[in-house]
């Protein structure tokens, strides 16, 4: 009977030199599959980092030209000479042959500030404080996109929302050839004053339907609807109105614009 017997020592011996090629001397084995996860976690945050820094530079880009680009536009500092409504009544000159002299008109002189964005279909004007304090300092915006036009009264402080008149209101593109032509020399108007009357309606609680460019004039302004009302001579003497006048001009003639409240 035969007996076999086997030497443990080199039986352990090769089992650990095979573990030794298996495994690194002083490493763990779930070592460096915890750094590769860990590494591409990381990878995952700074690309995700990146994205939202990039964007925030776009949306932050995008902002700034809208305001500090888009509404430069083309501006243009000018004014007209109008007449009023009255004239003085005409002397006589005795060296004439008792022939009354021409009448003498009176003429007025407003300024604007006009700055036209024609890509954007918008007239901004500025209209300081008068030479003549019979009318408030405004800023007025005709947005041809909505089809509004805004006044901001300075000195009440507060603005106010109608309805687009565009047979008063040029076009931008018409303005700035107009505007062009005034600071040209080219025409020089004297023109006359035409007026229109508005009342006061409701107070505007969503300003979101007004757009962008009237609703960033009259952010933290009370703002009221106004309705264009047909003025009869004479009626206007009868009625307890606390009325205000804004003149100022985007076409050939001077436009003041009486608002009222009840």
């Amino acid at each position: 009977m035969v007996k076999v017997t086997f030497n443990t020592a080199l039986a352990q011996k090769d089992v650990k030199k095979d573990s030794e090629t298996l495994i690194p001397d002083g490493k763990d084995p779930e070592a460096p599959e915890f750094v590769v996860r860990q590494s591409r976690a990381w990878c995952w945050c700074f690309c995700l980092g990146l994205a939202l820094m990039l964007s925030g530079v776009v949306v932050g880009g995008a902002y700034l030209y809208r305001y500090y680009v888009l509404e430069e536009g083309q501006v243009f500092v000018c004014g007209v000479k109008y007449r009023e409504d009255d004239y003085r009544i005409a002397d006589y000159n005795e060296e004439d042959d008792g022939m009354p002299e021409e009448p003498a008109v009176s003429l007025r002189s407003i300024q604007e500030t006009v700055r036209v964005m024609q890509d954007d279909e918008m007239t901004l004007i500025h209209v300081p404080v008068p030479e003549f304090g019979d009318s408030d300092p405004a800023d007025i915006v005709h947005d041809f996109n909505k089809g509004l036009t805004a006044y901001l009264d300075l000195s009440l402080d507060k603005c106010y929302v109608i309805t687009l008149n565009t047979s008063v209101v040029m076009p931008p593109r018409d303005l700035v050839d107009l505007l062009i032509n005034i600071k040209a020399g080219t025409y020089l108007p004297q023109t006359y004053l035409v007026h229109e009357q508005m009342m006061v309606t409701e107070k505007f609680d969503d300003m979101d339907q007004l757009g962008f460019f009237i609703s960033k004039l009259c952010r933290g302004k009370d703002t009221y609807r106004l309705h264009r009302r047909d003025t009869i001579l004479g009626m206007q003497k009868r009625e307890a109105l606390n009325c205000h006048k804004i003149r100022h001009f985007e076409n050939k003639f001077v436009m003041e614009t009486v608002i009222c409240e009840p």
